[in-house]
């Protein structure tokens, strides 16, 4: 999926959400007797109308082995077979010495037929461009993460009073790609800070975690995180998918989808996007 055809599917949902897969075996109905592929089926269905990419992270499936991974493949199958429009992220982190991050490139772009991956950028250069040589594919490179450890790292400052870690690497990655094929992953817990990130990157898209369940504010990411084009991506994982844990799952998790939905299409209007 190019710039172009994700702003279209931005644009033509009035919807900037990514709806996260990440199938908790403790929180799914009992009735299902842990199948991952028919979960994710129902929930994909149920959200589709609503989302604009769907996000699956790997280490749900993994944990289950074989099975688990088999049930990752089918369901980006099911995805590129029935909602082709819609982009698939999977959020797997990768990252290596050069040799090791062109396997994981052909493994997702080529094997998998995802359109963008998560990659850290913490071993530089030669670990991430690998990554930035398919036509249409993402590099979605961690910048600014939602969760408490980020301050470990993330915001320290260089040595002379400058730019903190996380400015360093949307400073620095600028340099490998470019707004049509890079991405940074932003949480929605920081979202004050998206107004240096957007002095910084103000074409990328920003790939947002952290909206409902860590408390990130859906109005806060848009005052501070849309360009002209929208720019953002906003996931919701366990706040749809598991707000159920009933035979209902994918009626609710429809149903929190396009209450999100519905939020978004106002946040666009308010500031005016492709009004």
């Amino acid at each position: 999926m190019n710039r172009q055809q994700l702003i279209e599917q931005i644009k033509q949902k009035r919807s900037f959400l990514c709806v996260g897969l990440d199938p908790d075996l403790g929180k799914m109905p009992a009735g299902l007797g842990g199948d991952l592929l028919a979960f994710n089926k129902a929930i994909i269905d149920a959200t589709a109308q609503h989302a604009i990419a769907f996000k699956p992270n790997l280490a749900f499936y993994e944990v289950q082995g074989v099975q688990g991974y088999k049930a990752f493949e089918d369901t980006v199958a099911y995805i590129r077979a029935n909602y082709p429009d819609v982009m698939i992220i999977a959020d797997a982190k990768r990252g290596d010495i050069g040799n090791t991050s062109k396997m994981y490139a052909k493994s997702f772009f080529e094997t998998l037929n995802v359109d963008a991956l998560t990659v850290a950028p913490y071993m530089g250069e030669d670990s991430v461009t690998p990554f930035l040589g398919y036509p249409d594919k993402w590099v979605v490179l961690l910048a600014l993460t939602s969760n408490k450890g980020s301050q470990d790292f993330q915001h320290i400052a260089a040595a002379d009073g400058g730019d903190e870690l996380f400015e360093t690497v949307i400073k620095k990655s600028q340099q490998w790609g470019d707004a049509s094929n890079m991405m940074y992953v932003t949480g929605a817990t920081q979202a004050p800070l998206f107004t240096r990130i957007r002095q910084l990157a103000p074409s990328h898209f920003l790939l947002v975690p952290g909206v409902g369940a860590q408390g990130g504010s859906l109005e806060q990411v848009a005052k501070y995180g849309f360009n002209s084009d929208c720019g953002l991506i906003v996931n919701s994982s366990r706040g749809i998918i598991h707000a159920s844990s009933g035979d209902d799952f994918a009626q609710v998790a429809g149903q929190k989808a396009a209450d999100l939905h519905a939020q978004m299409q106002k946040l666009l209007a308010d500031y005016g996007i492709f009004s």
